[in-house]
């Protein structure tokens, strides 16, 4: 199992309706094929400068890997994440033996 996260802050103003439009468009991430417990979180410790993480398992490298080039994916990458996402950490997880 591989646990894909990301932590990220956004270019917009902090409870704009511009937030809420990329939020409701990242939705989408969680219908791919070989996405599981697929959540938007909301970050709230004073600890760093992020304001929002995705977090989703995927069985498998195959999963993930047909996850990354899925074309609701790389479309929201190309048409919302990096026009849209001033900073993120991304760390992918599996479980340690």
């Amino acid at each position: 199992m591989i646990r894909h996260t990301v932590a990220f802050r956004l270019k917009h103003p902090r409870g704009s309706s511009e937030e809420q439009s990329f939020l409701d468009a990242g939705k989408a991430l969680g219908d791919i094929p070989g996405v599981e417990r697929f959540e938007q979180l909301n970050q709230v410790s004073p600890k760093n400068d992020f304001h929002f993480g995705y977090s989703m398992e995927f069985a498998d490298q195959q999963a993930y890997h047909d996850y990354n080039v899925h074309p609701v994916h790389v479309a929201y990458v190309r048409d919302r994440w990096i026009p849209e996402v001033e900073d993120f950490l991304e760390i992918d997880y599996t479980a340690l033996d």
